[in-house]
């Protein structure tokens, strides 16, 4: 009951669901002291006259006995042999997902059924030319969805919907496709979005194009987030250049841009101190003038009905729409004696040179940054191969950049803090179930026997996503933490059943033999039926789901897998580490003959 409890602990999305489990649990309890006996004795069952299909049942179930008890005893007269095959298989099931062969995906949500098309115009781009390229892109989506995919398109203009933030702006563009409830022959969203990317890409039209997928869950980031942190902005413009050009090499990675937006353009005014002194003026004064061509200067302040009014002074608007024109304005200098008003020209007094500004600066704990952003092909690569892939590349370069630093975050921040969490809970919760097994059967040994069962479940559930190609997520691990807390049922019983056996005066070896014999059955129909519950959802009888599917999978992969091999290491560890097991293979053939 604890460790079902402990998914729910990780995250507050995940508790509801644990906690059902653990109250049914514990009215079972009650059903089964209290009113299963009463149910009983109220049908008055005359054993003495078993029926046909009991007569099979006891049939059946004594073969199951002998066959068992058989393969049991061939196990122990080869200690060694199935030690080192138990240690092969545990190593191959760490090498398995140590190698890559477990695809690593540790937020596999279910995508929801819409996703955007960002359009990313020039920056000096109008907000009517942005709306328009839109609306091209929504024709050409229209063009390629098949009939009965698209529920509803939505075309907008000066707004970007991001994994983060709204971003907003004549530039930004975003189409809004909304796709159809999943139905027999409609594609996937990521199909959908891999054939347009393809189609779009391709085509004619300014403006970048790129996609976004929504979840039904965590992470609210991108798969890569690095942010490229300096105080000069020309290093910062090549290192962020730089690290795109990584981003974009190492396979599986994809819609990769960085967040450094160009502004409009603007007109930059350097003083000329020659001119300045000549026309008899002072850059002071200079720069008075500009902001009175440009933005007026505040000379008086007033109420009217309580309400602060300002008098601003500016000059007269001009017709045309280019700034550069105030060049041309004329300005009267100081007059002097014996000469005529003079005028002159911003142009004669400046140089002035155009640049695209930014459209925004941000900072990162006290220093300037670019972010730099990817998704990545899921069934290539995972989250933590692209980074640390993008992290061994920096190091390579780092030396032309001395003063900028990089900062990983994003999906991978959330990935380490779900780890740390669960990786606490997961020790804490062996530590509940160890201190009530050690109560229990008053042992410190028999406790840690009866965990043995944890690695062995761990290794059913590598093997089953091994079979099933299903990705190790984080739900994934969710069901290894509630499988603990049901794998070790097996072995409870089979210790319990052992442990009574000796106190009849039996060996180590004929106790742990009788007990295995005596509880298959039970141990059978408990895993057979925890099996047979969750194998719809397991195996997607019912609909696949990416959130629900591998967690029942990994229980029932890892029941089944640590069932079976629990049937026969704990009789082999038992008589191997409680006492009295001298002259082992003489014992086990006696005990051959009992059987």
């Amino acid at each position: 009951l604890p460790l079902m409890l402990l998914p729910g602990i990780v995250g507050k999305f995940m508790f509801v669901i644990p906690f059902v489990v653990a109250v049914t649990l514990a009215v079972s309890l009650v059903e089964a002291y209290w009113m299963l006996p009463t149910h009983i004795i109220s049908l008055r069952l005359d054993l003495s006259k078993p029926s046909r299909m009991q007569r099979i049942r006891h049939a059946f179930t004594h073969q199951l006995r002998v066959k068992y008890s058989r393969a049991l005893l061939y196990v122990m007269r080869r200690p060694k042999r199935f030690t080192a095959l138990m240690a092969f298989v545990l190593a191959g099931a760490v090498a398995a997902v140590g190698g890559g062969l477990v695809r690593l995906e540790f937020f596999a949500f279910d995508p929801l059924r819409v996703f955007y098309v960002n359009v990313d115009m020039p920056a000096n781009a109008p907000i009517a030319a942005t709306l328009a390229r839109v609306e091209a892109v929504e024709r050409a989506v229209r063009t390629r969805l098949r009939p009965g995919e698209a529920r509803a398109l939505t075309s907008l203009a000066g707004v970007k919907f991001t994994d983060t933030e709204p971003l907003y702006g004549d530039a930004y563009g975003q189409l809004v496709v909304s796709v159809g409830p999943r139905a027999e022959g409609l594609r996937d969203v990521e199909e959908i979005v891999e054939a347009l990317r393809n189609d779009l890409s391709t085509a004619s039209g300014p403006g970048r194009i790129s996609f976004t997928l929504l979840s039904g869950g965590p992470p609210i980031s991108k798969p890569v987030r690095v942010r490229v942190r300096n105080d000069n902005n020309a290093e910062l413009r090549a290192a962020s250049d730089a690290l795109l050009e990584i981003v974009r090499a190492v396979p599986g990675t994809k819609d990769v841009a960085d967040d450094d937006v160009p502004g409009r353009p603007e007109l930059v005014l350097e003083l000329d101190p020659e001119a300045v002194r000549a026309a008899g003026l002072n850059p002071g004064l200079v720069a008075r003038l500009v902001r009175l061509h440009v933005d007026g200067e505040i000379v008086a302040q007033m109420r009217d009905q309580g309400e602060k009014l300002e008098v601003r002074v500016r000059a007269a608007p001009r017709a045309s729409p280019d700034i550069a024109r105030l060049l041309d304005d004329p300005i009267a200098l100081p007059a002097r004696a014996g000469e005529p008003t003079r005028t002159t020209t911003l142009r004669a007094l400046v140089r002035a040179n155009t640049r695209t500004g930014k459209g925004v600066i941000k900072h990162y704990n006290l220093r300037r940054s670019i972010t730099v952003e990817a998704d990545i092909e899921r069934r290539l690569t995972d989250t933590v191969a692209v980074n640390n892939a993008i992290r061994a590349a920096w190091e390579n370069i780092q030396g032309r950049y001395p003063q900028t630093t990089l900062d990983f975050s994003g999906e991978l921040d959330d990935i380490q803090e779900s780890l740390d969490s669960m990786g606490v809970l997961f020790l804490l919760g062996i530590g509940l179930i160890y201190i009530i097994l050690a109560a229990q059967f008053r042992s410190y040994w028999q406790p840690a026997m009866i965990l043995v069962t944890v690695p062995l479940a761990f290794t059913g559930v590598v093997f089953g996503l091994l079979v099933s190609r299903n990705p190790l997520s984080l739900f994934t691990l969710y069901g290894v933490i509630a499988l603990t807390g049901i794998a070790v049922n097996s072995a409870i019983v089979l210790i319990d059943a052992a442990n009574r056996r000796r106190q009849q005066q039996m060996s180590v070896l004929h106790a742990a033999i009788y007990a295995a014999r005596r509880r298959v059955v039970p141990i059978l129909i408990t895993s057979f039926t925890t099996i047979a519950g969750l194998f719809s959802l397991a195996f997607g009888l019912g609909g696949k789901s990416l959130v629900w599917g591998p967690v029942a999978a990994s229980i029932v992969w890892g029941i089944g897998f640590s069932t079976l091999l629990t049937l026969f290491v704990m009789p082999v560890l038992y008589w191997a580490l409680m006492p009295e097991h001298r002259s082992r293979r003489n014992g086990v053939q006696d005990a051959g003959q009992a059987v």
